[in-house]
């Protein structure tokens, strides 16, 4: 059965106007891995401007609507988009934005006409960047409990607190946060979403370096004392969190990631066309070919699964527990993947050393991350629980219903 997927011939046209287009501005380092500060940073601004460049065509965000400044496309184009941006090691947005991707997709729903004429744009522009600010010290895949306090305090509210494990390097313009905002009132009924301007009095962004390949260096903790912030930048009303969340969580859930085959099956495979093993090239070995075949097929079902679940996001088909299955299954499948490519090319997986490390260096930045990945975005507990509320297994009864 042959699941590629297959494209009219107007989406091939685009995709010839997109990669003629990506040639004239995209340099042909703007995807390469960097090795300094200096150079990472210098890359980000880079990668900013491309990402100016593609909002004014509102390639950015293609599927977003074009009244707030994104592309309105139709699923084929959005495809092609992403599949042309990964050719060059890059993706949408080309630098780490997560609190515009789920952000935005949150205030299309719960934020006012007025929000989101002043919010979206920016975003879909390449005007401004957003990090999600969502875990803290006691809060994590609970995102129930969090704390950081937002007391209202007339047309504005006072944020004290902190979060952790945010962002990236290079700082950001705005956050998208969760609060408390009302500490004694019931858990569920007590939490709020703010868009919050990262350039206000009283916040310091401390950098985290993590064991994880986390985009563009590191994570942070970010402290907030006496930080007033406006009440218009309550999104979708106050103690009202909870069920903003869903939306919110629906997306992250929803396995949000690449639809193109993991570039380091690639990498192995010439790898193992490359070296030797007992005199003889990798790749005529049957073990190899058995293992390669492994993570091949590991790799592919992700890809199809993630399409799918793209499909049905675009198309607004019911998530159900689709969501958390592929985030589970991509959580667990890194996991299984250090192990595979561990014993596929040895010791030189652990070591991104020039002379001894492999894959350039990919290798053993996916034994980090393989790792890690199992905790951002919920563990893979969270999700288990999930699926199984979302298939009716344990789910306990309601007093009505009793």
């Amino acid at each position: 059965m042959d699941f590629e997927m297959t494209y009219t011939p107007e989406q091939e046209a685009f995709r010839e106007e997109v990669r003629a287009w990506l040639a004239d501005n995209v340099p042909s380092d703007l995807g390469a891995e960097t090795t300094t500060d200096a150079e990472a940073h210098e890359q980000y601004l880079r990668r900013r401007e491309l990402g100016r460049r593609l909002g004014e065509r509102g390639w950015l965000y293609p599927s977003a609507p074009t009244e707030y400044g994104g592309g309105g496309m139709e699923i084929g184009a959005v495809l092609v988009l992403e599949e042309e941006m990964r050719r060059l090691s890059l993706g949408l947005p080309p630098y780490y934005d997560s609190g515009g991707m789920l952000g935005g997709a949150t205030v299309l729903v719960w934020g006012s006409d007025e929000q989101k004429q002043r919010f979206l744009p920016p975003i879909y522009k390449g005007e401004v960047r957003t990090w999600q600010l969502l875990t803290e010290p006691e809060a994590g895949s609970d995102l129930a409990s969090a704390k950081l306090a937002a007391r209202r305090d007339g047309d504005e509210f006072v944020l004290n607190g902190q979060k952790i494990f945010v962002g990236s390097a290079h700082g950001a313009d705005r956050f998208w946060m969760i609060t408390c905002t009302d500490p004694k009132a019931p858990r569920h009924e007590n939490l709020s979403w703010f868009m919050v301007d990262a350039h206000l009095a009283g916040i310091t962004i401390q950098p985290l370096p993590v064991l994880a390949d986390v985009a563009e260096g590191h994570k942070n903790t970010v402290f907030f004392d006496d930080v007033r912030v406006p009440a218009d930048c309550l999104v979708g009303g106050e103690n009202n969190g909870w069920t903003v969340a869903n939306t919110h969580l629906e997306m992250e859930h929803g396995a949000i990631g690449s639809i193109r085959r993991d570039s380091i099956f690639d990498k192995l495979l010439d790898y193992c066309r490359t070296h030797l093993l007992d005199g003889i090239p990798m790749i005529r070995h049957p073990d190899v070919q058995d293992r390669l075949a492994d993570i091949y097929t590991r790799l592919e079902i992700m890809r199809l699964l993630t399409t799918r679940n793209f499909w049905r996001s675009y198309t607004k088909n019911k998530e159900g527990y689709n969501g958390p299955q592929v985030t589970y299954l991509r959580k667990v499948t890194g996991l299984w993947l250090t192990q595979a490519v561990l014993e596929l090319i040895g010791p030189a997986a652990l070591t991104s050393d020039s002379e001894y490390g492999a894959l350039a260096g990919a290798a053993e930045r996916q034994q980090r991350s393989g790792i890690v990945d199992l905790m951002p975005g919920s563990t893979i507990d969270v999700q288990r629980v999930v699926i199984s509320r979302a298939l009716g297994v344990g789910k306990r009864p309601r007093p009505e219903e009793r």
